[in-house]
C-alpha cells in the first residue's frame, strides 16, 4: 500500500487529496498506534511490527519519550554538519563548490540517532535481506519523529546504493523542525520530500520551537520537555512534573509567535533562523487537514494556525495527536463534503475554502484572506509537472537545430584533409566563424539542460522524469556530442593548469547527473549488443579529457628521475592504454578518435617512440 501512496503525493496539487488520501489508508492510525506502542514497551528506543494483510508492509516507530535521554535540551541552537551516515556519504552529486553554508542538523538530535543507529541499521538490513518487505514506515513522535527522519535520510541513502526497489515513507507527528536551508534544498534535490510527511497540529509549539533562539527561555523548556515525557509515557505522571506557570507559557509562546512572524516576514531568504522545513507538512485540526509542501508556505501556515492558538493549548495540542488521527478518517472527510459552506461558484475558489476550513482557521477572520493568499502561492495556479514536462518538449524541438548544427560540424571535422578530427580541431578552431558558431550553440544547449535540471530539482517535472526514455536518451546524445567540445575548451584555453584536469575539478555537474540517468535507466540493451561499425559518437564522453591526462604522463616520463614516481607513472600510461583499446576493440569510439593526427593517435606514436627509445637505452 505505501508503493502507491509514495507514488502519488508526489503528483498532488490540492492539499485536500493528500488528506483524504491518507485518511483513507491504514498509514497514519497505523503508524500513531506503534508510536504509542513504542511509548509503552519501548520508551528510551524503537519498535518493528510486520503490517497485517500480506502486504509486504513493515513498521518502525520511535518513541516520544527521547526528550531528556543524552541531555540533547542543552544544545537547542547548536548544529553540526552532515555530510554521511555510517559509511554512506549523503547528497554527494549535489556539492556545490561554490556552495557557503553546509548541509547542517540540530547537534542534540543527531547525537540521539548515533545511540539507536546501529540497532536500527542491524534491523532494517535484516528485514530487507528476507525479501519479504515491499515497503517501511517509519514513524515518531515528538522528538522521535526528528529521529525517524534521520533513519528514514540514512534507509533511502542505503536503498539507493545498493538499487533496492523497497519503497519508503516517514511519517512524523509534533516533530521539531531537525535541519538548515541547505538540509532542506539538498533532499528536494534528491527527490525524497514526498518520502517525508509531518503531521502538524494547529496549535502545538514543538515544531514552531526552533524557529525561536530558545536559549533565554532553557529552564522553561527542560520543565516542558519534563511534562511531556512524563505524560507520553503515563499521562496520570504528567501531573507528578514541575509544572509550568501560566505566566511561564505565555512568555514562551508569545516568544516563538514573535520569532515565527519575523520568520514569514523575511520570506524562504532568511538567515535569521536556522532551522528549514523540508517535505510534505499535514496541519491538522478539528476541521480537516491541509497539506503544503513549500517551505515558504509551511512557515506560513505555521505562523497563521498558531496564531489562533493559546498558550496553554500550545502545550496540550502536542499530547493530542492521537485524537486528530482518530478524526482524520475518510468517513469524517466524506461528511465534511455535505456541509454547507459559503463558497463562491468557482470550483478554484471552493478549494480555497475548503482548505482554509480544514486548517481550523475558517472561524478567525483576520486569517482567511492570508491563508488564502498563501494557497495561491503554493498552488501557483501554473502548469503541472506533467504540463511541463510538455512544453519542455516544445523547447527541445527548438534546441535541436543547434545540436544539429553541431552534428555537421563534426561530419565536416572527420571530412577534413588534415586528419584531426573533431576534438582536435575544435581545441584549435582559432577565430573561425564556423567554429564560433558551434562555441555559441554549445552554450545554447548547456543553458537549456541546465534549465531542465533546475525544473527537476525544484519539483516541476514528474518525479519520474530521468526514468522516461524520451529525455535520458536526449540527455545522453547531447552528453557525447558536446562534452568532448568542453574538454576541448578546458584544455585549449590552458584552464587545467590553474584549476587541475578536467574530470575532477571542472567537469559540469549536469554531466554526472546525465550518468546517473543513463546508468539507472530501464532499459540497457544496448549495451548488450555488440558493434559492427565505430560508434557514431565515443561513448565514454570523458575520453578526450583521459588523452590529455595521458599526454601529461608522458610528457612526465621524460623528465622524471625517481624510480618510484616512474613506475606510477609507467602504470597510469598502460592502464589508460589498455582502456583505449578496449574502446577501440569494441567500436565504441567515432571514427575521429582514430583519425592520423588525433590527439589520441600522436599520443600512440609518442608512447611508441618512447618505449623504442627506452629499449635502446637499456641494450646499451
Amino acid at each position: 500500500m505505501t508503493n502507491s501512496i509514495v507514488a502519488e503525493t508526489s503528483s498532488f496539487e490540492t492539499s485536500e487529496v493528500l488528506a483524504t488520501c491518507l485518511a483513507s489508508t491504514p498509514l497514519l492510525s497505523e503508524s500513531w498506534r506503534l508510536c504509542s506502542v513504542a511509548n509503552d514497551t519501548a520508551p528510551w528506543s524503537f519498535v518493528t511490527e510486520q503490517g497485517g494483510g500480506g502486504g509486504g508492509v513493515t513498521y518502525v516507530a520511535f518513541s516520544s519519550a527521547q526528550m531528556m535521554a543524552s541531555g540533547w535540551e542543552c544544545s537547542w541552537r547548536n548544529m553540526i554538519p552532515l555530510e554521511s551516515m555510517g559509511e554512506l556519504p549523503l547528497f554527494w552529486w549535489h556539492r556545490n563548490k561554490e556552495l557557503d553554508e553546509p548541509v547542517m542538523v540540530h547537534q542534540g538530535i543527531l547525537k540521539l540517532f548515533w545511540t539507536f543507529f546501529n540497532s536500527f541499521q542491524n534491523q532494517i538490513m535484516a528485514i530487507i535481506g528476507t525479501g519479504n518487505t515491499k515497503s517501511i514506515v517509519v514513524t515518531g513522535h515528538s522528538i522521535g519523529g526528528a529521529i525517524a527522519s534521520l533513519c528514514t535520510l540514512w534507509l533511502l541513502s542505503y536503498l539507493q546504493h545498493i538499487s533496492s526497489s523497497v519503497s519508503v515513507l516517514c511519517i512524523t507527528f509534533g516533530s521539531p523542525l531537525l535541519g538548515n536551508k541547505s538540509f532542506s534544498n539538498a533532499i528536494l534535490k534528491e527527490k525524497w520530500g514526498t518520502n517525508f510527511c509531518h503531521i502538524v497540529s494547529k496549535h502545538d509549539i514543538m515544531p514552531r520551537l526552533l524557529f525561536a533562539p530558545t536559549i533565554p527561555h532553557s529552564t522553561k523548556l527542560n520543565l516542558l520537555l519534563q511534562f511531556w515525557q512524563m505524560s507520553m509515557i503515563c499521562p496520570s505522571f504528567g501531573k507528578l512534573a514541575v509544572q509550568v506557570s501560566d505566566n511561564e507559557k505565555a512568555e514562551l509562546f508569545n516568544f516563538v509567535m514573535s520569532y515565527l512572524h519575523a520568520a514569514t516576514q523575511d520570506g524562504e531568504g532568511c538567515e535569521s533562523f536556522l532551522f528549514h522545513p523540508f517535505g510534505s507538512y499535514l496541519f491538522v485540526s478539528e476541521d480537516g487537514a491541509l497539506c503544503v509542501d513549500s517551505p515558504v508556505i509551511v512557515i506560513r501556515m505555521m505562523h497563521l494556525t498558531f496564531a489562533t492558538s493559546s498558550p496553554a493549548s500550545s502545550i496540550e495540542d502536542h499530547l493530542k495527536y492521537g485524537e486528530y488521527v482518530d478524526k482524520l478518517s475518510l468517513e469524517f472527510l466524506v461528511q465534511r463534503n455535505s456541509m454547507q459552506v459559503n463558497i463562491s461558484e468557482s470550483s478554484y475558489e471552493a478549494g480555497l475554502e475548503f482548505a482554509v476550513q480544514s486548517a481550523g482557521i475558517a472561524n478567525q477572520e483576520s486569517a482567511i484572506e492570508p491563508a488564502k493568499e498563501c494557497l495561491k502561492i503554493a498552488r501557483r495556479i501554473g502548469p503541472s509537472p506533467t504540463q511541463n514536462v510538455a512544453h519542455l518538449a516544445v523547447t527541445l524541438s527548438k534546441v535541436v537545430p543547434y545540436r544539429a548544427e553541431i552534428e555537421w560540424y563534426k561530419a565536416w571535422c572527420d571530412d577534413q584533409s588534415d586528419q584531426m578530427g573533431y576534438y582536435d580541431m575544435f581545441k584549435r578552431r582559432g577565430s573561425s566563424k564556423r567554429g564560433m558558431k558551434v562555441n555559441m550553440n554549445r552554450h545554447i544547449l548547456a543553458r537549456f539542460w541546465d534549465k531542465v535540471i533546475n525544473m527537476l530539482e525544484t519539483n516541476e517535472l514528474p518525479g519520474d522524469f530521468e526514468m522516461i526514455p524520451k529525455w535520458y536518451n536526449a540527455s545522453q546524445f547531447y552528453k557525447l556530442l558536446v562534452e568532448p567540445l568542453d574538454i576541448a575548451e578546458y584544455y585549449g584555453k590552458q584552464m587545467h593548469k590553474t584549476k587541475g584536469h578536467y574530470i575532477k575539478h571542472g567537469r559540469d555537474r549536469r554531466y554526472a547527473i546525465f550518468d546517473r540517468w543513463w546508468k539507472d535507466r530501464v532499459d540497457t540493451r544496448e549495451e548488450n549488443n555488440g558493434r559492427s561499425k565505430f560508434a557514431s559518437l565515443t561513448q565514454d564522453s570523458c575520453f578526450w579529457a583521459r588523452v590529455e591526462e595521458a599526454r601529461e604522463w608522458l610528457n612526465n616520463v621524460r623528465s622524471e628521475c625517481d624510480t618510484s614516481k616512474l613506475v606510477v607513472l609507467w602504470g597510469n600510461i598502460e592502464n589508460f592504454e589498455n582502456y583505449a583499446m578496449k574502446l577501440v576493440e569494441n567500436k565504441e569510439v567515432s571514427q575521429d578518435v582514430l583519425a592520423q593526427n588525433s590527439s589520441y593517435s600522436m599520443w600512440l606514436e609518442d608512447l611508441r617512440e618512447m618505449r623504442e627509445l627506452n629499449a635502446k637505452v637499456e641494450i646499451v
